[in-house]
């Protein structure tokens, strides 16, 4: 089966219209998420996003190196972790993930989060790093002047970003020398991000929908009372049931409807089959698009509390919104 792709202006280069997200949400192994990539990858998934800090490129490196799939047909992203943002942090990040993915060059490479805060793995909410501090854009510079640095080496082919706000996004677009071809964030019916989803479709930037089901098994520490499940929102059961389907399936054609790549994560076979026919198939009709805007209710799920520095008030102050961000007037201006 050969999958839909979109075109990336820059490169004229494919990538398919869905990937398989292999964070293990601390409660999955290593072996057991290489094992669901083997199993996606048998099924037709050529798409596999992938990060250092998820502790299991090694055997997900394994199962590309056996699978007997050309690594031209594959689409392989990866990611820098918080902790290595120095210019000589990012490229050797980048050679190992290419070392444990026994990879040649990486498709995608993406600054996971656009601050260097960082969390000890399986902390829990209240967890706070002493090192923590606000974004500063001069920092990131040099974060991504390094990642501009591995396209030029060959290492990688795009370059992006993850988690960023619009006021972060461009004050990066006014800076840069290699634009980002892709944006990684948070999308699903009830967190549909519409003024950033449509800034960063407008710039020629190509939206990663992660969570892309609401992230029923996320992490404790990024669960809240309040939070909302996509999936058993009234307006998603209500058409899912016009199509005969699961809510999940719905949540990933609002994704494709509204050109995101989505990247769901699943390690049972049942549910990878399911995901990828959801994007095939069956598509949403303008109207039922118009009538999911109404279960947008602002719900971030990812709210990133455990990056917060002495000072914040609330994990609020991580998204920028009021669109304010402290930054030298040169960058404003695009120089150098």
């Amino acid at each position: 089966m050969q999958l839909p792709t979109r075109t990336i202006a820059s490169t004229k280069a494919e990538i398919p219209i869905i990937g398989v997200g292999t964070f293990g949400s601390d409660h999955i192994s290593s072996s057991e998420m290489a094992e669901a990539v083997r199993t996606a990858l048998q099924i037709g998934y050529r798409n596999i996003d992938c990060a250092s800090v998820y502790n299991n490129e090694k055997e997900i490196g394994e199962v590309l190196k056996t699978c007997g799939i050309k690594r031209e047909e594959l689409w392989i992203t990866s990611k820098v972790w918080n902790d290595s943002h120095a210019r000589n942090q990012v490229i050797a990040s980048a050679k190992q993930s290419l070392k444990d993915l026994q990879l040649d060059y990486l498709d995608l490479y993406l600054v996971h989060w656009p601050f260097p805060n960082y969390h000890p793995p399986h902390c829990d909410v209240t967890s706070r790093s002493p090192n923590a501090r606000p974004y500063f854009h001069e920092e990131f510079m040099e974060t991504w002047s390094a990642m501009e640095e591995l396209v030029s080496m060959g290492l990688v082919r795009h370059i992006g970003t993850s988690n960023m706000s619009k006021a972060k996004m461009e004050l990066l677009l006014a800076s840069c020398s290699i634009r980002p071809a892709f944006n990684e964030m948070e999308l699903h019916p009830c967190f549909q991000q519409p003024e950033l989803l449509s800034y960063i479709k407008e710039e020629g930037i190509i939206p990663i929908g992660y969570s892309p089901l609401g992230s029923p098994n996320r992490p404790e520490r990024d669960t809240t009372p309040e939070d909302v499940i996509d999936m058993q929102h009234p307006l998603v059961v209500e058409i899912a049931k016009r199509h005969n389907c699961h809510p999940a399936a719905i949540c990933l054609k609002w994704a494709q409807a509204n050109g995101v790549i989505p990247i769901p994560q699943s390690t049972k076979e049942r549910n990878l089959r399911s995901n990828l026919e959801s994007v095939l198939s069956d598509p949403l009709t303008e109207e039922e698009i118009l009538t999911l805007r109404g279960a947008d209710c602002n719900n971030r799920l990812i709210k990133g509390q455990v990056f917060l520095w002495e000072g914040a008030e609330s994990w609020h102050d991580l998204w920028d919104e009021d669109g304010i961000i402290p930054c030298p007037e040169r960058y404003r201006k695009g120089g150098k």
